[in-house]
């Protein structure tokens, strides 16, 4: 099965960490981070997961909540969680979706057809409020990904679902933002009375930050 963003994203059934979980009761109206790790006890993935628990302000504050994946039983996952915080300094307060059948990695097309079926790839999907598939992104087993990134993007979502803009190039907080091509320059000036900048017609710049 191929996933597509804008779909709803498919929902499970499975033990974690924190007990069994149904995916779409889990999310309960608030953004998810479902990411996969290939195999347990390895070194990527244990600095991510440690990653992700030091994040755990930062998720708070945009209503995500961050759910990871791995092809190892519940027990395993239990013992690598003392190996996380005994070298990453940080305890997991988030659940670990034990997936030995791979059904949940298959369900969501984390296994390549001609690797190992017991290695899922590292798949990150945001996933909105509405239960919508927003962002997904797909790493190489040897890449670690880099959730600064993730939350840049998710900062982005949440910002262009509640005003009529775009956000461009390397942008990140606090930056001017560009104008939905779909407002009239008449729309755009009773939206951003503080003014924007055209330099296209296509191509209209506004700060948000400024004042009118």
């Amino acid at each position: 099965m191929t996933i597509q963003l804008g779909q709803i994203a498919p929902d499970f059934e499975q033990d974690s960490t924190h007990g069994r979980i149904n995916f779409h009761d889990w999310l309960d109206g608030s953004w998810g981070v479902l990411f996969s790790h290939p195999k347990n006890f390895t070194p990527v993935c244990t600095t991510e997961l440690g990653e992700v628990a030091k994040l755990r302000p930062e998720w708070d504050k945009r209503n995500v909540k961050p759910i990871g994946l791995s092809v190892d039983p519940v027990e395993a996952h239990h013992k690598w969680e003392l190996d996380i915080e005994e070298t990453q300094g940080a305890k997991l307060d988030f659940p670990m979706i034990a997936d030995p059948d791979g059904r949940v990695s298959t369900l969501y097309d984390m296994i390549h057809p001609e690797s190992d079926p017991t290695v899922t790839v590292r798949s990150v999907f945001v996933i909105d409020p509405a239960r919508k598939v927003r962002l997904i992104l797909t790493y190489p087993p040897s890449t670690g990904r880099n959730f600064a990134e993730i939350l840049r993007a998710i900062d982005s979502l949440q910002l262009t679902d509640a005003r009529s803009i775009a956000t461009p190039v390397n942008w990140t907080p606090g930056e001017p933002v560009v104008i939905s091509p779909k407002l009239s320059d008449e729309e755009a000036s009773r939206q951003f009375p503080q003014g924007y900048k055209t330099l296209k017609p296509y191509l209209r710049v506004v700060d948000l930050q400024a004042s009118a």
